[in-house]
């Protein structure tokens, strides 16, 4: 049973990119992290290089709802209260327009950015709420608030991140439970390669001649905002690399 006076942080698609450099930075700092993926492999070697002390892993799938209850039932099993939930599971398939795209495409996004995420929230959000405290801070994107060819359903499942995120702020008012949605850009991890099915050639020229963010700049903006005294809440926080602007809008003949 680990030790009631650390903080435990839960995460969600830790088994690479921003949860798994978020999983770092958190024990770093003395968090205890429940680190949970699909790929159990992965997390394995993240708890090896944690050590198991400091590092509790669980298969999950968000997308699966008996996944989920497992995943409370151990946590319930720990016996400690959960400070923080990170909703980091999630991913972008293809870069199609919408008459092109591919539907089985489109309902996995689907599936995870919107219903996996906003399943984990409610199955979580009981504790926090009934212990008074607590943090739920949401990896949505700037594909949520700006449109660009191709993000179609990717940007609307980001856009719902943001919107969900404010709504459950109005919710949970006087509750003591704080919500934040943090909108990255141009970040180079797995997501590219997930984008374009596996095409690592096609993932890797996203990011040439140019510098990125990468996940350790998330990873710290996460811990930034949980790292908040309690009365202050982010309700969102947008970064972008240098590198990265707003483009014109689009005038066709």
């Amino acid at each position: 049973m680990p030790s009631s006076d650390r903080k435990l942080v839960v995460i969600t698609g830790a088994s690479s990119g921003f949860g798994m450099a978020s999983a770092k930075k958190f024990v770093e700092q003395g968090w205890l992290v429940l680190a949970t993926a699909r790929r159990e492999s992965r997390l394995e070697e993240l708890q090896k290089e944690l050590g198991a002390e400091n590092c509790y892993i669980k298969r999950l799938d968000v997308t699966n709802d008996e996944s989920i209850s497992d995943l409370v039932g151990f946590i319930s099993g720990m016996q400690v209260e959960i400070d923080l939930l990170l909703n980091n599971a999630g991913l972008a398939l293809g870069l199609s327009p919408a008459h092109q795209a591919d539907l089985n495409d489109w309902q996995t996004m689907i599936e995870t950015n919107v219903i996996g995420l906003a399943k984990m929230t409610r199955a979580i959000l009981p504790m926090m709420v009934e212990q008074q405290r607590g943090h739920i801070i949401n990896i949505g994107s700037i594909a949520g608030t700006y449109p660009y060819p191709g993000a179609n359903v990717y940007g609307a499942t980001k856009a719902f991140v943001e919107q969900f995120s404010l709504n459950l702020r109005a919710d949970l008012a006087g509750t003591g439970v704080r919500v934040t949605n943090i909108e990255p850009g141009l970040a180079q991890t797995e997501f590219s390669e997930v984008r374009f099915h596996g095409d690592k050639e096609k993932a890797a020229s996203i990011y040439e001649q140019v510098e990125p963010l990468v996940a350790e700049d998330i990873a710290e903006s996460v811990y930034w905002c949980a790292s908040q005294p309690k009365h202050v809440n982010i309700n969102r926080l947008e970064l972008m690399p240098t590198c990265q602007s707003f483009s014109p809008l689009a005038i066709t003949s």
